[in-house]
């Protein structure tokens, strides 16, 4: 194992729980010890929550490491990594904790193992601040794969908040090396279409007005294409009760963006269509090739290719410079953003460009 130990201040830029993610896998790859303090300084409920635990000591598990700090509102915590294995392993947050940040941090962990990884993944599957695993499934998977990354992943169970009780599992092949990407062309919007879901007791009218209200949104700004909202009522896959939408469009180079959004109590259906084809329209106007979102969850995978990477986005979110501030700080990628030029670019319109560090798999 490496004899150097980085230190990281949890509290820096976005002062969640992305620090820790990254970190955590940079450190495992890198077989590289690290101490992370200040965990979520910035959050109303500073330190460890479930979510965050279970991540770290699945890392843990994978990479047969030493885990030191790891409780429920620990704001400290050191790690120790071993080689990373492969096989198979649980991580389960028994809370509406999400599955889609738990396989952030274990997938980049995976691709570098010296085998096959099966992840079970249990907890929340449609989380608030987290992305949903339509959206990991949808946009994420598809542009991870320009990279060399492959995974399959099964869709057991939904769970919903405040119980959670969904089930992923995630079947990782590990790579000898990640591709560099060049997502810099958008191109046209060509296909518009999602999905509207009710879980649980609430009524299937929900979906229809949830649809039938993001498909009115996106007609007064984009008139010419069919829009494709499925209206679903969730009965056996689903634990608890839910609703919410996620809106998907592809570009005719292959981008894709998302707008999604979860009802709440109290807070009427077609207002939950409405937001979610408003975040839809917001990233598809700033001519970049990535959204909001899915912007910072390449970071790492950037940083870990072997060569240069470009990507064309919207205005940099504040997780994309803590991704980015975590890259630089544990590997030598070294990122630039610039605004973009060309003649489709608008104030918002950035270029971020990395000189990846090649990290190699040495099993493979």
């Amino acid at each position: 194992m490496a004899a150097t130990t980085f230190e990281m201040d949890g509290s820096v830029m976005e002062g969640g729980g992305q620090i820790l993610r990254v970190s955590a896998a940079l450190s495992c790859i890198q077989g590289a010890s690290i101490k992370i303090n200040k965990i979520r300084a910035g959050r109303s409920t500073p330190g460890l929550r479930p979510q965050h635990l279970s991540g770290l000591q699945l890392v843990r598990d994978m990479c047969n490491g030493n885990l030191e700090g790891a409780a429920v509102g620990s704001t400290e915590i050191a790690l120790a990594p071993g080689k990373i294995e492969g096989g198979s392993h649980i991580a389960d947050t028994h809370t509406a904790g999400s599955v889609g940040l738990l396989m952030q941090i274990s997938l980049p962990c995976a691709l570098f193992a010296r085998g096959p990884s099966e992840l079970c993944l249990k907890g929340g599957t449609n989380a608030e601040m987290a992305p949903q695993i339509d959206y990991t499934l949808k946009v994420f998977k598809p542009i991870a794969e320009r990279f060399g990354v492959h995974f399959d992943c099964d869709l057991k169970m939904r769970g919903y908040y405040p119980k959670g009780g969904g089930e992923v599992v995630l079947k990782v092949n590990p790579v000898k090396e990640l591709s560099p990407i060049n997502m810099t062309e958008r191109g046209n919007i060509t296909k518009i279409y999602g999905r509207a879901f009710v879980a649980g007791v609430l009524p299937f009218k929900l979906a229809k007005d949830m649809s039938t209200a993001a498909v009115r949104t996106i007609r007064k700004e984009i008139k010419d294409l069919y829009i494709n909202i499925q209206s679903l009522q969730e009965k056996d896959k689903a634990c608890g009760n839910g609703n919410g939408i996620i809106i998907i469009a592809e570009s005719s180079t292959g981008c894709i963006f998302a707008g999604s959004s979860l009802g709440k109590k109290g807070v009427y259906a077609d207002k939950v269509g409405i937001e979610a084809a408003e975040m839809l329209l917001r990233n598809i106007r700033h001519n970049g090739c990535v959204d909001e979102f899915l912007q910072d969850q390449l970071i790492v995978f950037m940083a870990l290719a072997n060569g240069t990477s470009r990507m064309r986005t919207g205005p940099i979110t504040l997780h994309t410079q803590t991704a980015i501030h975590v890259a630089e700080q544990l590997t030598n990628a070294k990122f630039v953003i610039r605004k973009s030029e060309d003649e489709h670019a608008n104030n918002d319109t950035y270029i971020i460009e990395c000189q990846g560090v090649g990290a190699t798999n040495p099993n493979l």
